[in-house]
């Protein structure tokens, strides 16, 4: 083995005891994860379509306290039941009880948490009685940092570590629970790759009025394309290993996300549906002329993006 391999830190993934109770850095980082989103979610009140829209009442901070509370419903019983049916079916099918209780050792999904964000966002919609795509292009930007506390959360454990590397590789690791070969610490690209360089896209995409649904869509692109790159550096679930065509299960559950977002995006562009003013629930009134070439912000908004992109985007990492 080379000497020159750089050994994975002695990193212990309880951060600290309550009551003798442990608290592992990976549930902080969901907590992080959380609060990112939610700081970055009250900033996207000053953006276009929502600092002008009314219909059907103005956007305050309780929509956002609401999208916060159903989302993380939504991550916990989505990423779970995602994981579970996803990667192990026939083990949780024949016990059951483990769903519940095998959570403790670890086992969510991305996948199945957009599924269970989904669902949580259509169920707050028909409560609220606003458009489900404005709730998509809503929390869409402020969610990627998520991730990459999420992935360094994964990094801190020494889980989903990479495939082989080449000893060459100057940031090559060993992972206490992968071997004695040198493997990509590919936990650290994804949170480059889907934390940080998709916020950066997305914030930068949707600081200026977009038509329904656009936002929504670049993100299901966007994160569905960086985490199919990542996935070629990630060694792939043991007990399922490399699928059909040559592809990881992560892969896979990729491909109809990729699909979905451009999609969704080529709809948004044809239907123009414009939030800022009245909108329609059903897209048939086109928006102005002068809607459509209006498509910058007040001044301090732009500016406000940038700070986040310059500064907070770096904080939380």
């Amino acid at each position: 083995m080379n000497p020159f391999v750089l050994q994975y830190p002695d990193l212990d993934p309880v951060a600290f005891t309550v009551f003798g109770q442990p608290i592992y850095w990976y549930a902080l980082t969901y907590i992080l994860a959380f609060v990112i989103a939610y700081v970055l979610m009250r900033r996207r009140l000053h953006h276009e379509p929502f600092r002008s829209n009314t219909t059907p009442k103005p956007w305050v901070s309780e929509d956002v306290d609401d999208i916060l509370f159903y989302s993380i419903i939504g991550v916990l019983l989505g990423g779970r039941l995602g994981y579970c049916f996803f990667y192990k079916p026939s083990y949780y099918l024949a016990n059951p009880l483990e769903i519940i209780t095998g959570i403790r050792d670890g086992g969510m999904s991305f996948h199945g948490g957009v599924i269970g964000v989904l669902i949580a966002l259509a169920i707050l919609a028909k409560l609220r009685g606003r458009p489900f795509l404005q709730y998509g292009d809503f929390l869409a930007p402020a969610v990627p940092l998520g991730f990459a506390a999420g992935r360094l959360g994964n990094f801190i454990n020494g889980e989903l570590w990479g495939r082989e590397a080449s000893e060459s590789l100057p940031w090559a690791m060993i992972f206490p629970t992968g071997g004695d070969i040198p493997r990509h610490p590919s936990q650290l690209y994804q949170a480059l790759l889907e934390g940080v360089l998709l916020f950066v896209i997305l914030w930068l995409f949707a600081r200026k009025w977009k038509p329904r649904g656009l936002v929504s869509g670049a993100f299901l692109l966007g994160y569905g394309t960086l985490r199919f790159i990542g996935e070629f550096f990630r060694e792939p679930d043991a007990h399922l290993g490399i699928l059909s065509l040559g592809m990881s299960m992560g892969q896979w559950l990729c491909v109809p996300m990729i699909l979905a977002g451009a999609a969704l995006m080529i709809w948004a562009q044809k239907a123009g549906i414009d939030d800022r003013g009245d909108p329609t629930a059903d897209g048939e009134d086109e928006p102005s002329a002068a809607s459509e070439t209006s498509t910058t912000e007040p001044d301090g908004v732009g500016e406000e993006a940038e700070e986040i992109v310059a500064g907070e985007s770096a904080s939380p990492l």
